[in-house]
C-alpha cells in the first residue's frame, strides 16, 4: 500500500510515537519498568480525592450526567464552560477575555496540531514556518507540521551556574536574525518541557515585542504553568494579551484521561480553530468541561495548585536532584538545568562517549525508561551535539522507583563516560 505524502509524514516514526509506545509497552508488558520518561502526572491523594468527589456529584445529578453523555457540544466547546472559564481567567489572572476568546479542543496535542497548520505551511504568500525561540522544546511539536521544514528553531545561550547547574536563555541576537518573512508565529512552552526552564519577565516582554513588531502571534504553552497546575518556582506568570495565543491543559491538574485543552486567543483564531475542530473531531469530550465548570466559580483550582500540586512536585524535584547528586558525585562531569518548574530534570552528561539515544537503550535494558535529548532539538539547520548528551527525566513516580532508577542511570552514565 502506498500512503500519501501527508500520510507518510504522520504515520512514520516520531519521538512522541516512540515515547507513547514505550510507555504503553512498559505499563502492559514490563510492570517492573521504572517509568522516568513520560509526562504523566503523579497520583496526588488530595487531587485524586477532588476528582472522585466531582465524579460522585456528577453521577448523583442525573440530568447533568444525561446531558454530558447524550449531547454534542459546539466544536468550540460548551458555551457555559467557555463563559465560566473566561470569567475565571479575568478574575484569577487579570486577563481581559470573554467567551469569544476561548476555544476548547480535544487535548493540547490536538490544539497545537491545528494551530501549527492553521498558521504555517503552504500559503498564498509562500511557505510559512513556526519558530521556536528556545530549544530544547517539547517533543510533541516536532512531527506536527504537514509540510517539510515546518519548524525553525534557535539555539540557546547556556549559562553555567557552578559545576552542576546550567540555565538556557533566549539568544535574542540569533532570534532577531531568525525571524525572516516566512515565520508565521513563535511558539514556546513555559515552564519548558523538557528542561523546566521558565522565561524571565524580560525575556517574555522582549518576545512579545518582537512578535508585535513582526505582526506574528506569540504562542505560549502553559501545560505545566499558570493558572493551573502552576508548577512554577520563579514567581513569574506570563500574561495573555491581544496578539498572543495561550494553551491551558487539564492534564497536569490530574486529568490526563479527559483530553481537554483551552486555547485563549483572538476571536478570529478561536473561530478558525472551532471550524477545524468540527472537521477533525465534530465536538469535544464533555467530561472534563463538566467536571471543571463548578470549580471555576471560586479559587479551588488556583489554591489546589499553590498549596498541594506545586509543593508536591517541588519536594519530588528536590528528592530526585539529591539522589542524582549523591549517585553521580564527581565520577563524571554533569549538570542539571535550573529547576524552575514542570515535572522533569534535564541532565547534561558532559563526558558522554555515546549518544543519549544509545544510553537510553542501555537504560531500557535495565528497566529504566527516560527520554534521550535529541528529540527536543528539532527545527535546527544542523545537528546539535549538546542535545545528544542530555536526558529528560521524570520524577513524578514514587520515591523508591525514582531512587532505584536514578541510581541505575548514574551507574550507566559513568560507565558511558569513561
Amino acid at each position: 500500500m502506498t500512503f500519501s505524502r501527508i500520510g507518510q509524514l504522520l504515520s512514520g516514526p516520531s519521538g512522541i510515537q516512540e515515547l507513547m509506545d514505550d510507555l504503553g509497552a512498559a505499563m502492559t508488558s514490563h510492570p517492573d519498568m521504572r517509568m522516568l520518561g513520560g509526562g504523566q502526572p503523579a497520583a496526588i491523594p488530595e487531587v485524586q480525592a477532588l476528582w472522585r468527589r466531582q465524579m460522585h456529584a456528577l453521577v448523583e445529578d442525573g440530568p447533568v450526567l444525561d446531558r454530558m453523555l447524550l449531547n454534542y457540544d459546539p466544536p468550540s466547546g460548551n458555551p457555559q464552560f467557555r463563559e465560566a472559564f473566561a470569567s475565571f481567567l479575568k478574575r484569577e489572572c487579570g486577563w481581559e477575555v470573554t467567551r469569544e476568546n476561548i476555544c476548547v479542543l480535544p487535548s493540547s496535542q490536538a490544539a497545537f496540531f491545528l494551530l501549527f497548520n492553521l498558521l504555517a505551511g503552504d500559503s498564498p504568500s509562500g511557505k510559512k514556518r513556526i519558530l521556536c525561540p528556545l530549544v530544547p522544546e517539547y517533543i510533541g511539536y516536532a512531527n506536527q507540521g504537514l509540510s517539510e521544514e515546518h519548524f525553525a528553531a534557535c539555539l540557546p545561550q547556556i549559562e553555567e551556574h557552578g559545576p552542576h547547574e546550567i540555565k538556557y536563555r533566549v539568544d535574542f541576537d540569533r532570534l532577531r536574525s531568525a525571524i525572516t518573512p516566512d515565520i508565521a508565529a513563535m511558539a514556546v512552552s513555559c515552564p519548558t518541557n523538557p528542561t523546566g526552564n521558565v522565561l524571565t519577565p524580560e525575556e517574555f516582554t522582549r518576545l512579545r515585542d518582537l512578535a508585535r513588531a513582526r505582526g506574528i502571534p506569540l504562542i505560549v504553552d502553559n501545560a505545566y504553568g499558570h493558572p493551573f497546575p502552576d508548577v512554577l518556582y520563579t514567581g513569574f506568570h506570563p500574561h495573555w494579551e491581544e496578539g498572543m495565543i495561550f494553551s491551558i491543559s487539564m492534564s497536569k491538574v490530574g486529568l490526563p484521561g479527559v483530553r481537554n485543552a483551552m486555547i485563549v486567543a483572538s476571536p478570529q483564531i478561536v473561530k478558525a480553530l472551532s471550524n477545524m475542530n468540527a472537521i477533525l473531531a465534530l465536538a469535544n469530550p464533555n467530561l472534563g468541561q463538566t467536571l471543571l465548570t463548578p470549580l471555576l466559580a471560586d479559587d479551588t483550582l488556583p489554591r489546589l495548585s499553590r498549596e498541594v500540586i506545586r509543593p508536591f512536585y517541588k519536594a519530588r524535584s528536590d528528592f530526585a536532584a539529591e539522589v542524582l547528586t549523591n549517585s553521580l558525585g564527581d565520577r563524571t562531569r554533569w549538570a542539571l538545568h535550573a529547576r524552575e518548574g514542570a515535572f522533569f530534570l534535564w541532565l547534561w552528561l558532559k563526558d558522554l562517549r555515546i549518544t543519549s539515544a544509545e544510553l537510553y537503550q542501555r537504560l531500557k535494558e535495565r528497566s529504566v525508561l527516560v527520554i534521550p535529548g535529541h528529540y527536543f532539538s528539532f527545527g535546527l539547520k544542523e545537528p546539535w551535539a549538546h542535545a545528544s548528551q542530555c536526558l529528560r527525566i521524570t520524577f513524578s513516580q514514587p520515591h523508591q522507583i525514582v531512587q532505584d532508577g536514578l541510581e541505575i542511570l548514574a551507574e550507566e552514565a559513568v560507565r558511558a563516560s569513561q
